[in-house]
């Protein structure tokens, strides 16, 4: 698959498009599922389960259809362990986002983290909202 058909999507994208599927990230998510394909570092999986685990979504969607959803997004993604350790963003949890990046050699972080997006664009990889994803799918030729 081209780098340009790999995307990494942070946890809080991830889960507001798991809960609340019309909105712009939710969007945003399912557009880059029917075009590409996720790319997770076991941390991000472990974080992503860690959130997805809290009772507050409970009402939202419950656990079991949240693990379900989660089992399946792991299966379908490329997991890549990062091979280079990176501390430059302000939030040190946020360095593992971009770890990944180098690592898998995506061209694309999809986030809505301000400590992420402030790097915009961090060693070539493009750091945009899911908002500007939209847009830059919409405006794909198609294939």
């Amino acid at each position: 698959m081209s780098r340009e058909n790999r995307y990494i999507f942070d946890v809080n994208v991830i889960v507001s498009a798991i809960l609340f599927n019309d909105s712009v990230p939710g969007q945003a998510f399912f557009s880059a599922l029917d075009c590409g394909v996720l790319v997770f570092s076991p941390q991000l999986v472990v974080q992503l389960c860690d959130v997805l685990a809290r009772d507050k979504f409970d009402n939202y969607l419950a656990r079991d259809d949240r693990e379900r959803l989660l089992a399946g997004l792991v299966q379908d993604a490329e997991l890549v362990v990062p091979s280079v350790r990176i501390q430059a963003c302000r939030d040190p949890d946020d360095d593992m986002v971009l770890e990944l990046a180098v690592s898998s050699g995506v061209f694309l972080i999809v986030t809505g983290d301000k400590d992420l997006l402030e790097l915009q664009p961090f060693r070539g990889i493009q750091i945009i909202k899911p908002a500007e994803f939209l847009k830059l799918f919409d405006s794909r030729e198609p294939v």
